[in-house]
This record gives structure tokens, sequence and C-alpha cells, in this order.
């Protein structure tokens, strides 16, 4: 029985990290690039913040670049994938942490706001993964985001829960899919986070009642996801198709 191969050298190491301009996406773009990784920051049309984001990482000694995608344009996906390959020689992992979120009561929930949900979480993870399934070097992992509000069931959340859904099950389907290839496909699903995109139209006592859910007692934080991020895409060669609900306790 041979043993699997080993992935490569971690200087040489490229990532691919949407949204990577800012929360989570940005915290683990800078995590990996600590971890010696050439990161390429995907972001869909902030270039301020991911050009602060890729000077942030140059500064502390590592390598990046921003390339401006659609998530959802496969044309976009497509090349933002060439000019990681041009600009660093491969690609080893992709964090895919792009992703949109409005909140409603399902009975009032907005169907174009659905819409677009489906079109950047669902639509967006499917381009993003199917170039990371067709280009991934063997040692490589594919990280995708959802969310524990799948398994929460909170009021308000039917439709990005549902589009979170999504994700988990075509992670779990292409981490088989991928079957012989040494890569890994798992998924994170944070809980409550600090990040524009949690706070955003939430008062403080809503904020202060979820951060209380979690047996430790507060929000996560972007780096708390990074660290994740950084285990799935490094050490853990043996995590594969896997949801790990980084939560801080909630059941």
């Amino acid at each position: 029985m041979t043993e699997p191969t080993m992935p490569p050298d971690r200087a040489a190491r490229v990532a691919i990290v949407t949204g990577g301009s800012r929360g989570i996406g940005r915290e683990s773009a800078e995590r990996l690039a600590a971890d010696g990784f050439a990161v390429v920051v995907g972001h869909a049309g902030n270039s301020t913040e991911a050009e602060t984001a890729v000077a942030a990482i140059t500064a502390a000694g590592g390598r990046a670049t921003a390339f401006r995608a659609d998530v959802a344009d496969e044309r976009a996906v497509s090349a933002l994938f060439d000019a990681a390959e041009a600009t660093y020689g491969g690609i080893d992992v992709v964090v895919h942490a792009a992703g949109v979120m409005t909140l409603a009561p399902l009975a009032e929930t907005d169907l174009d706001a659905l819409d677009r949900m489906h079109r950047t979480n669902i639509r967006g993870t499917f381009v993003v993964d199917q170039q990371a399934a067709r280009r991934l070097r063997s040692g490589g992992a594919i990280i995708n985001f959802s969310s524990s509000v799948v398994s929460l069931a909170l009021p308000g959340y039917s439709a990005y829960a549902a589009s979170k859904g999504a994700v988990e099950a075509m992670t779990l389907i292409l981490a088989r899919e991928l079957r012989g290839r040494d890569i890994t496909v798992n998924a994170v699903a944070p809980g409550p986070t600090a990040t524009a995109l949690f706070l955003d139209g939430k008062d403080e006592q809503t904020v202060a009642r979820m951060a209380g859910q979690a047996p430790l007692e507060r929000l996560g934080t972007p780096r708390d996801m990074a660290e994740v991020v950084a285990f799935l895409a490094g050490p853990a060669r043996w995590v594969n198709g896997q949801v790990l609900r980084a939560n801080g306790g909630i059941v």
C-alpha cells in the first residue's frame, strides 16, 4: 500500500482566497501568508480593501496579489485561476469565503434577495469549486464556507441557511468525487462571528444575545475562523468530506 502524496514544500504552496479583502477571508489570507503560502486575494470589486490586504501581507514578509472576480461568473473565476497559475506556478489551496446574506422571515423574503444569495452562495461555490477540482495540485485542499445556522434553524435565516445547506451538500459530494487525487474538501460553518456581514442590521441587544449562546460567551472572530482554515489547509490531511462547526459550542 502506497503512502499518500505529501503536500508540496510550504514555501512553494499557493492559495486563492475568495472574499479575501475583508472579514474572515482577509484574516484567512493573512494567516495563510504567515504560514508560507503565496496568496491571491480574490475580491468582488473593492480594490482599495483588497490592495490593503495585499499590502499588509507583503509588509509582513509574505507574497500576495489581488484579483477582481465575480465568483458566480465562470469566465472571471477561470481568469482568477489563470492569474494564480501564471503568477505563482500552480494552485494548492482554495478558500472560498465569498458570500452574501439577507435576513427575513420566509413569508417576507424578497425573491430578488433570494436570487442574489442563490447566485453568490450556491452558483459561486459551484463555479469556484469546479475550477478548483480541475486545477489543484496533488496534496491540495478546497475549503468552503457554510454556516452553523444550517443546523441551528434560527428564524429569519431560511433563505441564507438554504443556500449554505447547498454548500454543505456540494462539499461532501466533491470530496468523494476527488477520490485518488489526494485533495481534501471540507467546509467551515461559523457561528455568530464579529464581521460586517454578521453585524449589519443587528442592534446591540441582538448581538449580545447571540454572543451569549455559546458556552464561551462571546462572538467568534475572523481570527478564530482563520485558525480553522489554516488547520484544514495544512496539517489536516486526514480530515476530508467534513463540515466543521466552528461556533464556540452552540448546539
